[in-house]
């Protein structure tokens, strides 16, 4: 009895409609950008998503964190240090007082005064790669993949180098930010018009960050997919 309500309580829960639709289109595999020390992957899995994931993690502590934690998951592979971005090269990555919000881009007032874990703590420098580059070298031509950015911030400059790959992701979680809270972000709008240009839909939006402070909502999670779930 225990274990059917926890799995009914999953079911209903955000990351249970996550793996649904997963599972609806056939997901294998998940690249998980932004991935800090895993906390996707921990929900997904949570949830009985049982498919490969792929984590791109750019800070250096949280990245050794996702190699030893991986060691216990066989399919959860940890692509090297780095970031990902419009083009190759070499940033300064902001290291921030809360390790989930480093990220390229620094915090507006707005994003401080709302969550002042975001304060810049340091920096680091590290390596910039577009998803294109590297797409080919974790997933197979055959796999059906879904792609989550959780990028502070970046998530165009993650997109913008991400052309070729978009034609073979399946789907696309996004973090997007209702005001600008990195200096230089985009906000909602246009990046629903542009995941309707390239063919996705809207599955599931996502209340995330709410501030008392400010009284507004900040960020929402959005889940886009292209086509229809195989064999409908």
């Amino acid at each position: 009895m225990f274990l059917r309500r926890r799995k009914r309580r999953l079911r209903k829960s955000r990351e249970g409609k996550i793996v649904r639709i997963l599972d609806a289109f056939a997901i294998d595999a998940v690249c998980d950008i932004g991935a800090n020390i895993g906390q996707t992957r921990d929900s997904l899995r949570a949830a009985g998503f049982r498919g490969r994931i792929v984590s791109f993690e750019p800070a250096p502590e949280a990245h050794a964190t996702l190699v030893s934690r991986a060691r216990h998951d066989p399919a959860w592979e940890i692509a090297p240090r780095m970031a990902l971005g419009a083009r190759a090269g070499e940033e300064r990555l902001n290291l921030a007082e809360s390790s989930d919000m480093s990220g390229l881009r620094l915090p507006t007032t707005d994003l401080l005064a709302a969550l002042p874990g975001a304060r810049v703590q340091g920096q680091a420098p590290v390596a910039v790669a577009p998803l294109d580059s590297v797409f080919d070298a974790h997933f197979a031509p055959s796999e059906r993949v879904f792609v989550k950015i959780d990028t502070q911030g970046h998530e165009r400059a993650v997109l913008d180098g991400a052309a070729e790959s978009l034609t073979r992701i399946v789907g696309l979680q996004l973090e997007l930010s209702l005001l600008p809270l990195y200096e230089g972000e985009e906000t909602y709008l246009s990046f629903l018009n542009d995941l309707h240009g390239w063919g996705f839909a809207p599955y599931m939006l996502i209340e995330t960050n709410f501030s008392q402070a400010l009284a507004r909502q900040l960020q929402i999670d959005a889940l886009f997919m292209r086509g229809s779930p195989p064999g409908r």
